[in-house]
């Protein structure tokens, strides 16, 4: 194996190791994420992306070189069996076919899994991201839900309070009523005294001016009498002086 194969059979091996060891259950993303986070991989992620393109297009070549020589010993491995010629021939054609096919597949998984491993690593930073997010979330949730909780209960106390010092001024409110309507009544009553004595005054003195009615009443009655008395008694006299 040429050394440009063998480092290609060395960067699969190393793929492999590095997505098993990725893809450990034990490991959660956000412990990859502070790993990623170590100042040597922050350093690296600056070239991770031109390292990345220029391994694919490495690997690509490589593919399509392996690819080509599968194709160009294929044909030839036909054409000689075909043809029935020496036997060693053959076999050294066969062994050319197995190794160009050897590295085609060599080259093409590394293609496969270098993809592979930078979707995993990709993968893992954003499920990091989401797990935080939703931890930092949670925590607010949390926190909110502590703070609703206070906020309720101290609005049960003040609406407790309130309603304590409604009640109280409520029952002020009452007793002031009551004092007042008391008042009113005995200032009623007084009101009503003072009636009653002006109409038992009033009563009184319509008793005496009737009774001093009647009595003017009687003396004008004798008054007339004697009015016509004296007037009979000065006709009677007019009429002795007529004879």
């Amino acid at each position: 194996m040429t050394f440009q194969w063998t480092a290609v059979a060395a960067f699969l091996y190393g793929e492999t190791g590095v997505i098993l060891v990725l893809c450990l259950p034990f490991i959660s993303p956000l412990r990859w994420q502070k790993i990623f986070m170590i100042p040597l991989w922050s350093k690296m992620a600056v070239f991770w992306n031109k390292m990345f393109l220029t391994i694919i297009v490495l690997l690509i070549v490589l593919f399509l070189d392996a690819v080509r020589e599968v194709r160009k010993y294929s044909a030839v491995h036909v054409n000689e069996r075909a043809a029935n010629v020496n036997t060693n021939a053959f076999d050294h054609i066969q062994m050319k076919l197995f190794r160009s096919q050897r590295n085609l597949y060599l080259s093409g998984f590394s293609l496969f899994l270098w993809l592979v491993l930078r979707r995993t690593v990709t993968l893992l930073t954003q499920l990091a991201k989401g797990m935080a997010s939703h931890a930092a979330l949670e925590t607010q949730v949390n926190d909110a839900t502590e703070a609703a909780k206070k906020y309720m209960a101290e609005n049960e106390r003040l609406q407790e309070a309130l309603s304590e010092k409604g009640s109280s001024k409520k029952k002020q409110s009452a007793e002031a009523t009551d004092e007042t309507l008391k008042k009113e009544v005995e200032h009623l009553k007084a009101e009503l005294q003072k009636t009653s004595n002006a109409l038992h005054k009033a009563n009184n003195e319509v008793i005496a001016v009737k009774k001093q009615s009647e009595g003017l009443k009687r003396e004008y009655d004798n008054l007339m009498k004697e009015y016509e008395r004296l007037q009979d008694s000065l006709n009677e006299a007019e009429d002795r002086k007529d004879l």
